[in-house]
Formats: structure tokens, C-alpha cells, sequence
């Protein structure tokens, strides 16, 4: 019974001008009964690849093509628009506001005003106020807790009343529960 081998090698000399040439060496051997006989080699040249210089060869014209036309396709009827559940992004900010701690109002606007406020107030010829950073961060900390806990009066007054919508009835009860009408005056 014989055997056959067959075994590929391939080498890769690179000449100076950078061409690449491939030889293939076919070795196919049998396996007899006294030994291994060598029975004929090939060696492959492949052709030579043309150099790309980077000059654009001229545009191909093309032949006037006739629209392939379509045998009464409809186009797909669009999906409706994706709809949530009432409650359920309010919930969802509930959630993300719960969680977070940064402030709530934009810096620049909240010192706008607090800057034009003091200059109204300010008598004098003192001229322009001067506030520091930190002065205006805590003004607005404390500005953002009494709104925020204002509203939760607020809500809970409208909830004593058996309703879900806060109403300007609730903030005005809750206004003079605080005692901020007296303050005021």
C-alpha cells in the first residue's frame, strides 16, 4: 500500500525595487517498500502587480439606465408612535430628582437675580455689590430647600382636601400655616 505526501512551501524574496516574488515548491513523494523516492518539482511565478502612482484614471461613462420598475410594492405601513402610560415619566422624575443632590435652578440665572435684587435694595453710593462664590452657592442651597419644602406643605394640604392637583388655595394655606404672612409684614 503507498502513501502520499504532499508538502507546500513558499518563499518570499524581496529585491531591491520591492517586487515581490513567490515560488511554490510541489514535492510529492511516495512511500515504497525501500525507502521514499522523489518524483518532480514545479516552481510557480506569479505575474508582476502594476504600481499605483495616486493620479485618478479618467471617469467611466455609463450607459442610460432605465428605472427597474416594481410590481406593486406598498411601502411598509409606518408603526405607531410608542405611547406611555399616564404618571409614568412624572414617576420616573420623582425618582431621578430623589436621588440626585445638585442644584436644581441654573447657577447663572439664580445670580442674575440676586445680583439685580441687592443692587435694588443697596443704598447708597456704594456702588456695585461684591459677592463671593460660596456666598452665592449657599444663598441658593437655602433658596432651593425652602421652595422645595414649601411644596410638599403644599402638596399635603391639597391632599387634606381630598384632591391630587396642588391648587394655589394649597399654597396659600400653606404660606400662612408657616407664618411667612406675618413675617412678611
Amino acid at each position: 500500500m503507498a502513501r502520499t505526501k504532499q508538502m507546500h512551501t513558499k518563499k518570499f524574496a524581496g529585491s531591491t525595487a520591492g517586487k515581490k516574488r513567490a515560488e511554490v515548491l510541489l514535492e510529492k513523494t511516495v512511500k515504497g517498500g525501500k525507502g521514499m523516492k522523489r518524483l518532480g518539482t514545479a516552481a510557480v511565478k506569479p505575474e508582476p502587480v502594476e504600481k499605483k502612482t495616486g493620479v485618478k484614471s479618467p471617469a467611466r461613462k455609463s450607459a442610460a439606465r432605465t428605472p427597474a420598475r416594481k410590481s406593486a410594492a406598498q411601502p411598509p405601513a409606518p408603526k405607531p408612535k410608542r405611547r406611555v402610560r399616564r404618571g409614568t415619566v412624572a414617576l420616573r422624575e420623582i425618582r431621578k430628582y430623589q436621588k440626585t443632590t445638585e442644584l436644581l435652578i441654573r447657577r447663572a440665572p439664580f445670580q442674575r437675580l440676586v445680583r439685580e435684587i441687592a443692587q435694588k435694595s443697596a443704598t447708597g453710593a456704594a456702588g456695585e455689590l461684591r459677592w463671593r462664590a460660596d456666598a452665592l452657592e449657599a444663598l441658593q442651597e437655602a433658596a432651593e430647600a425652602h421652595v422645595v419644602g414649601m411644596m410638599e406643605d403644599t402638596q399635603l394640604c391639597s391632599i387634606h382636601a381630598k384632591r391630587v392637583t396642588i391648587m394655589a388655595k394649597d399654597m396659600q394655606l400653606a404660606r400662612r400655616l408657616r407664618r411667612e404672612d406675618e413675617a412678611a409684614e
